[in-house]
């Protein structure tokens, strides 16, 4: 059995999403001790939807009034993950990687580091050139005061084991970013894959191959440098 399954859930709401996160969330406690597998969900959130967490002044970072967000089809959730204010919708593809800390011998910032490398391998494959901003998380695209967020990223980790993940732009309606300060960052720009390369039928589909793809040899990597 793979160390990591990876899991393609389609198009799906949150709340529905976040269930199942948690079920596989208990498994991978469940079989710590003899190693059961981890996993790497992969979805689109339909309806669209956005997510703030519980941080200080998130709330102030949704910028369209709740009828505006009715109108518009989009639900409005509380969240207990890390970072502040995003949008998920079609178009966007959704990572939540389930995985043992404890094995990877990975702590948060570390954590959050092998995420974004995973981000930067993927775009290398599809021919975009990614950037770490050292004082925001997440990926970026461009340079200097061009910079251009591609990839979100927050998460949360109960005993060690994670949940939540990260959003790669793909081919989303960037209009949609228009309703919020995405990950309450002011003056930050979004941009997409479709929109630095151009569209393409097969683009979803390419960035979830390379994404499990690089997530796979990520997890494996780490096994083999752990041991455990």
């Amino acid at each position: 059995m793979n160390a990591l399954q990876v899991h393609d859930l389609g198009r799906m709401d949150y709340a529905q999403a976040l269930e199942r996160q948690r079920q596989w969330h208990s498994d991978v406690i469940a079989q710590r001790e003899a190693k059961g597998p981890m996993h790497l969900l992969l979805l689109e959130h339909d309806p669209a939807v956005i997510t703030v967490s519980r941080r200080p002044d998130a709330a102030k970072h949704v910028l369209a009034s709740s009828e505006q967000l009715r109108t518009k089809g989009v639900q409005l959730v509380e969240t207990d993950r890390g970072g502040d204010v995003t949008w998920h919708g079609p178009g966007q593809l959704v990572a939540y990687p389930i995985l043992d800390l404890h094995r990877l011998d990975l702590r948060i910032h570390a954590y959050m580091r092998f995420l974004e490398q995973v981000v930067l391998d993927t775009l290398q494959n599809l021919g975009v050139h990614g950037l770490r901003d050292q004082h925001a998380t997440g990926v970026w695209v461009g340079n200097g005061t061009a910079e251009r967020k591609i990839c979100a990223m927050g998460v949360r980790v109960s005993r060690w084991v994670t949940l939540h993940g990260l959003a790669l732009n793909v081919c989303p309606d960037l209009e949609q970013f228009s309703l919020i300060v995405p990950c309450g960052l002011e003056g930050r720009a979004v941009t997409s894959l479709a929109q630095e390369l151009g569209d393409s039928a097969s683009l979803m589909e390419d960035a979830k191959r390379q994404l499990a793809l690089h997530f796979t040899q990520a997890v494996e990597c780490r096994l083999k440098q752990t041991g455990r």
